[in-house]
């Protein structure tokens, strides 16, 4: 099983977008994920505020920035 986090806001559409992308991998594929909200930590806003939304793999730290589509999801997460 693959364990993702989601870096994203509220009111964001892009994040909106990458979470349905996950949404319909996780039927196709052994994937997990959590979102997690950057604006409740500074320290989020600033590592990822221009970057959002932000897909990392908690196995190996790797991160995936938008723009980014459903193939390149899979190669992230079967790499």
């Amino acid at each position: 099983m693959v364990q993702l986090a989601l870096y994203s806001t509220t009111h964001c559409h892009l994040c909106e977008q990458a979470e349905a992308l996950l949404i319909s991998l996780t039927i196709q594929y052994d994937i997990t994920w959590i979102p997690i909200e950057i604006a409740d930590d500074n320290n989020l806003i600033e590592k990822y505020g221009i970057r959002i939304p932000v897909i990392k793999r908690i196995d190996n730290y790797t991160e995936i920035d938008w723009p980014f589509n459903k193939e390149e999801i899979i190669d992230f997460i079967t790499a």
